[in-house]
């Protein structure tokens, strides 16, 4: 049987977090003669893979010839944000079962894209079902070292500015490396009422009126939910001013809350008066969008330890929770 040519051309479109779609050229003589299409992807590793991770098996896929192009979709567990490389081969399944084969294309790059809308709607969805009853709380608090508030007092002005967010939780969520804010926390101990006195990220603790920060002319974006190979859950959620340059890019990325009636962070208007709450069960991570001053709250210091072991800087997220992953990827 004549030999069929090698794969050219190849080009990758359409990319989502969990699926892209791949075409190519082949000569004309063989369109009506191929049969299956074999397909082998490979993640790019790189030197903060985590080693003790299945590697991805199987990375070949056995298509039946399909016109093209063509979707490749949960045939891997594709993971979002992240390199891959892919080549092709073409083949025609014979009579005893053997194949007759091309030559592998050449190899082309692509990376896959971030979670959409839809994807953090279920993730949205998970967190929801262990976000326990609403606490009342009153201000958000910031830990840092004593360093840092002495370097925004001194170099910024007195202004916290808002920096870009870390790679922690979803390694796909639109906020990593490309939203700017500040974060805070607004969790209390249910027996006091009060913001915990222990923390991980420093002794010296900011407190602000929440109606500072949240309030009727602020939109509440659900971002991410994740866990640390712990029993307790994280949910970020983002504080954006209406109209401001971090409303406009969450507004185009995440989910929108009603800030008044949802299952993690709430603003209502009580006699009169603006009321606080927040879930019980998860820890919230919430940031705000805009620089705040220092004047607005006020500074001291924690009397309880600093616990290391609960910082989420760069936190890989879990990929084995079945609470807190969805199916499109990690």
């Amino acid at each position: 049987m004549e030999l069929l040519s090698t794969p050219k051309n190849i080009e990758i479109n359409n990319i989502t977090c969990d699926s892209f779609r791949i075409s190519w050229a082949m000569e004309k003589g063989d369109l009506e003669r191929v049969t299956h299409y074999f397909i082998d992807l490979n993640k790019k590793e790189n030197k903060n893979s985590n080693k003790f991770k299945h590697r991805d098996v199987p990375t070949k896929l056995v298509a039946k010839a399909v016109p093209l192009p063509m979707t490749v979709r949960g045939h891997w567990f594709l993971s979002p944000r992240t390199e891959y490389s892919v080549a092709v081969q073409t083949a025609v399944k014979q009579s005893d079962g053997e194949y007759l084969v091309s030559g592998w294309s050449e190899t082309v790059e692509f990376c896959t894209g971030d979670y959409a809308k839809e994807h953090l709607a279920q993730l949205q969805e998970k967190a929801e079902l262990i976000a326990g009853r609403m606490l009342r709380f009153s201000v958000f608090y910031r830990n840092q070292h004593k360093e840092y508030f002495q370097h925004v007092r001194m170099h910024c002005g007195n202004v916290m500015k808002p920096s870009l967010k870390d790679n922690s939780g979803s390694h796909g969520s639109p906020t990593s490396g490309m939203l700017h804010g500040i974060f805070f926390s607004c969790n209390t101990e249910f027996n006091t009422g009060q913001p915990p006195q222990d923390s991980p990220y420093g002794r010296y603790r900011f407190q602000i009126p929440a109606q500072r920060l949240f309030n009727p002319n602020t939109n509440l974006y659900f971002a991410d939910f994740y866990c640390m190979y712990t029993a307790y859950h994280y949910v970020v959620l983002v504080l954006a001013p209406k109209g401001s340059s971090g409303d406009l890019f969450c507004r185009e990325r995440l989910p929108q809350l009603d800030i008044s009636s949802n299952k993690f962070l709430t603003c209502c208007v009580e006699e009169g008066e603006l009321v606080y709450r927040h879930a019980q069960d998860s820890i919230l991570e919430v940031i705000y969008t805009e620089p705040v001053d220092l004047s607005l709250g006020v500074l001291g210091e924690i009397s309880g330890h600093q616990l290391m072991s609960l910082s989420t800087a760069n936190a890989k997220k879990d990929p084995s929770c079945k609470t807190c992953n969805i199916s499109v990827g990690r």
